[in-house]
C-alpha cells in the first residue's frame, strides 16, 4: 500500500508540475490551467463579427496558452497568422491597461480598431474606453511595455 500511495504521490506531483508549466506567462490572461480568452475564439470577432465561444474538441497552444475555436477553419486562420487575432494587452481590459492595470477582459466587451481586438472589463469600462480610443490605446501602449511581466496583484499595491 505504501508503494501504491509513493507512486500516486509521485503521478500528482508529475501532473501538477506539467500543469504548471504549462500555464501562460503573466503577459497573458489566461486561466490557471492556461486557456485564453475564457474558451472565447478570438477568430470569429474579425469573421464572424461577434464573440463565439470555442469548442473544446478544436483548440491550438500559442504562447504556452490554450485557445479554442468554433471551427477547424477559425483554427487553421488562427495557426497560419496568431499574431493577426491575438486581442491587445494579452486579453487584458484595454481600459485598465490604458490606466496601468491589468484588469480581465470579457470577450463579450469587445472592439476592433485598425484591425486589432481590444477586450475590456464591462459594459461600462468599454463605454468609457470608446470615449478616446485613440488616446487610451497610445497610454495603453506606453505602459504595456512596463507592466507586461508584471503579477495583476502587485500593479494594485
Amino acid at each position: 500500500m505504501n508503494t501504491f500511495k509513493s507512486l500516486l504521490s509521485g503521478v500528482a506531483l508529475s501532473v501538477a508540475l506539467a500543469t504548471s508549466a504549462m500555464a501562460a506567462g503573466v503577459e497573458l490572461n489566461a486561466s490557471s490551467t492556461g486557456l485564453a480568452m475564457q474558451g472565447y475564439d478570438p477568430v470569429a470577432y474579425f469573421t464572424d463579427g461577434a464573440p463565439a465561444k470555442g469548442s473544446y474538441k478544436i483548440t491550438t497552444v500559442f504562447n504556452d496558452a490554450t485557445y479554442r475555436f468554433a471551427s477547424e477553419e477559425h483554427k487553421a486562420q488562427f495557426e497560419a497568422n496568431p499574431e493577426a487575432y491575438l486581442p491587445a494587452y494579452g486579453g487584458y481590459c484595454a481600459f485598465g491597461t490604458a490606466m496601468g492595470f491589468k484588469f480581465d477582459g470579457d470577450p463579450e466587451y469587445w472592439k476592433i480598431v485598425d484591425n486589432k481586438l481590444y477586450l475590456n472589463l464591462s459594459k461600462d469600462i468599454q463605454t468609457r474606453w470608446e470615449g478616446n480610443i485613440p488616446g487610451f490605446v497610445q497610454d495603453a501602449n506606453g505602459h504595456w511595455e512596463n507592466i507586461a511581466d508584471v503579477e495583476p496583484a502587485a500593479l494594485q499595491q
